[in-house]
């Protein structure tokens, strides 16, 4: 993907060092995380060596490779041992793998994937299909989502409530949103009726997430999704429905909750509050700075370091295979801006407190103010409590 118009009429520039503009962190102030940025998204830019924004369609169908034998391979051992003290093992793995291949499927969203728009659309379309995602339908809402991300009007991923929506919302309604598992489930819900509060469907070419000349794109992705759910119909009746359910439905499920887990907690749950906007106090650089980069261990290799998410979020033209590079460049830039993340053992369990604590606390935010930040329903988290 090009360009997403990024302006950058911020505030002056910091004083250069070695032709790069550096955040100054000697000052010994309270940091406002709301505050205009002293840098601009050009020092950010300068700052990434020029490789970095190099995609290599033969390194990236090598990943895709890589994961689909992991897949196969999985899934053969799984059959042959046929042993139920494997098959949770084997749910989690695959699980993860399939989130792995979303993740690639992402990149050719982005353009990130390669060069090609006909290889980027080709290699969405199968890599996402397989997992039953729209390609188009989420390529379009997800390109939306970072060209507003952290706008409480405009975004489109995980979005703030209102205070007065969220107090036209049933109780059900609000515990099904913050109670643990079930915003872990939310995903298949999005792409059907999007979130509270918004309108349209990925797979309806009408809906409001899309624009007249995008309707044809979205017909394909809905009719390569149907070809992928018929398919499984099919081996249904070949084989039976519990071999399909253990063998592709169970890790399908532990993807949704991968993809829920992930895509929140880049947005949400830092130990000080990150700040949403509206109006002119919004622009691209602020909103992407409210990203959280995450450690997930053992996990970051597997799913493409793609818990690399603040570079990824200002410039998604840049490869997952270059985004650790890529971030130590610009730290120096972004100094305090930059949230460190705290770093994982070998399985990310740091994360579920961070996830708890983060639903437990961060319910809607104000109606008015260009600056906001979350705040807590004491009710909702009174009962939680009970």
């Amino acid at each position: 993907m090009g360009s997403l118009g990024v302006s950058d009429d911020l505030k002056d520039a910091l004083p250069v060092n070695g032709g790069v503009a550096v955040a100054d962190d000697s000052v010994d102030v309270e940091f406002d995380p709301s505050a205009p940025p002293p840098f601009r998204i050009a020092e950010i830019r300068a700052a990434i060596p020029k490789h970095c924004w190099v995609k290599n369609p033969w390194r990236s169908l090598s990943y895709v490779l890589r994961d689909f034998i992991v897949v196969a391979s999985l899934m053969a051992v799984v059959v042959y041992l046929n042993n139920w003290a494997f098959w949770p093992v084997y749910w989690a793995a695959q699980g993860t793998m399939f989130w792995a291949i979303f993740v690639l499927g992402h990149d050719c969203g982005h353009g990130s994937f390669s060069d090609s728009a006909l290889l980027n659309s080709v290699a969405g379309h199968i890599l996402h299909s397989f997992i039953l995602v729209p390609y188009h339908g989420w390529r379009i809402s997800h390109r939306t989502h970072h060209q507003n991300h952290g706008n409480v009007e405009r975004d489109e991923s995980w979005v703030p409530l209102t205070e007065s929506l969220y107090k036209k919302l049933d109780y059900s309604t609000k515990f099904l949103r913050f109670k643990i598992p079930f915003p872990l489930l939310a995903y298949p819900v999005y792409l059907i009726w999007r979130s509270p509060g918004k309108n349209g469907s990925h797979f309806s070419p009408y809906s409001d997430l899309f624009q007249p000349e995008e309707r044809m794109c979205i017909v394909i992705s809905t009719l390569c999704w149907s070809t992928m759910a018929s398919i499984l119909v099919y081996l249904c009746t070949v084989f039976s429905p519990l071999l399909v359910f253990k063998l592709y439905g169970v890790p399908l499920l532990i993807f949704v909750m991968w993809l829920d887990l992930v895509t929140y907690l880049h947005h949400h749950g830092y130990d000080k509050k990150v700040p949403w906007y509206r109006g002119k106090e919004w622009n691209y650089l602020r909103g992407g700075l409210t990203t959280i980069d995450r450690d997930y261990g053992i996990i970051n290799n597997i799913h493409h370091d793609i818990g690399t998410h603040v570079i990824h979020h200002l410039f998604p033209q840049i490869p997952h295979y270059h985004l650790i590079e890529a971030t130590k460049a610009a730290k120096p830039v972004l100094g305090k801006y930059y949230r460190e993340p705290k770093k994982s053992g070998l399985i990310p369990i740091h994360l579920i407190p961070i996830l708890t604590k983060s639903m437990s606390e961060d319910h809607y935010v104000s109606d008015e103010g260009e600056v906001v930040f979350y705040q807590t329903d004491i009710d909702l988290s009174a009962k939680k409590d009970a």
